[in-house]
């Protein structure tokens, strides 16, 4: 049974960061492309990154250069490092591999 688990979600002041990781059981991550996505509240859910399988790295414009996705595939896992955090930044964060999303988990930038 496949199960995808994200975290890390927390809620910070601007310019702050967080590490958010997605967990894999039961298939292999090594040999898939992971993606994150988020969803606002009232927003319909959008992609902002993707690590294909040999390690080359996507992004949507608006986190170019603040938000860094990275993999561990002995352990599994992939990474979204979220870096100078921005109250727009606030959304439930999904990490999606092949078909297999996670849950979700909560990201709130706020003074």
């Amino acid at each position: 049974q496949v199960q995808v688990v994200d975290s890390g979600g927390d809620s910070v002041q601007p310019g702050g960061s967080l590490r958010l990781s997605c967990a894999a059981s039961g298939m292999i991550i090594s040999n898939y492309d992971v993606q994150w996505y988020r969803q606002a509240p009232g927003n319909q859910r959008e992609w902002i990154a993707r690590i294909s399988a040999n390690s080359n790295r996507y992004y949507r414009d608006s986190v170019k250069g603040r938000f860094i996705i990275s993999r561990d595939n002995a352990k599994n896992t992939a990474y979204l490092q979220l870096n100078s955090l921005k109250p727009v930044d606030t959304a439930v964060y999904y990490c999606l591999i092949h078909s297999f999303w996670g849950q979700g988990t909560q990201v709130t930038v706020s003074s």
